[in-house]
């Protein structure tokens, strides 16, 4: 029996090459996981520290984009694992199909959330040197009140707590970003292969692993939404 062409050298056959693969890609996520964990962790100490402030911010968030967002991503991971399905069943024209849908509701969800960037720039909710930080909404009133109801604290600690939040925020979601970018590029490349005819239902761990990937940003996704949108605004 002929090598099979995707077996590299180093591995004995294609099991072991999938199962080295499998491994890695989890190895991969759990140091993903520790990052977003260790945002995640001190993004709820600070909110629990200032947590009029976190949550007044958090109200100027469009959470209604959110949840449009949130719903095209969960979309997302059911055709990405019907693109599984297809390369395990060997129906290329599917694969093809759920990847392409897959791709163009990655992009949709990369649009919306540049809208919203764009939507925050507008509002001066950018908490970067360089920028100011607005003191009122577009309608005039005065913003970032919540000190008011907060013993002991001056409007400029309040804001400088506000701030802090819209940092992590940015960082958060930024980064969640760059993690769908990289997906979309890497999409790009699995699509090249399965209209190339490279996966079999016998092989296909590219499709697997890239599954594995896609579905542990959504993931992160559903976390961002209630931390960053819902819990304590005023929603």
């Amino acid at each position: 029996m002929g090598k099979h062409p995707a077996l590299a050298h180093h591995f004995d056959d294609l099991e072991q090459q999938r199962e080295a693969g499998t491994l890695g890609m989890w190895i991969f996520l759990a140091t993903e996981l520790m990052v977003f964990g260790g945002l995640f962790t001190g993004y709820t100490v600070y909110r629990w520290m200032y947590s009029a402030a976190f949550g007044e911010a958090s109200g100027h968030l469009i959470w209604q984009l959110a949840s449009v967002n949130t719903v095209v991503l969960l979309t997302s991971s059911l055709t990405m694992a019907m693109a599984v399905h297809s390369a395990a069943t060997g129906n290329r024209q599917r694969l093809l199909a759920f990847l392409a849908t897959t791709g163009l509701l990655g992009a949709t969800f990369l649009g919306t959330k540049f809208y919203e960037y764009y939507v925050d720039y507008k509002e001066e909710l950018i908490p970067f040197p360089g920028f100011v930080f607005a003191d009122k909404a577009p309608d005039g009133k005065e913003m970032w009140t919540g000190y008011q109801r907060v013993s002991r604290v001056s409007r400029t600690e309040y804001i400088r707590q506000v701030k802090l939040f819209y940092t992590l925020y940015f960082i958060m979601t930024g980064l969640h970003a760059i993690h769908m970018i990289i997906g979309l590029g890497v999409l790009a490349w699995v699509m090249r292969d399965a209209y190339r005819g490279r996966f079999t239902p016998d092989y296909h761990p590219q499709v697997e692993l890239f599954g594995l990937y896609w579905h542990f940003v959504d993931l992160v996704w559903i976390f961002l939404l209630p931390l960053l949108y819902l819990l304590g605004g005023a929603h």
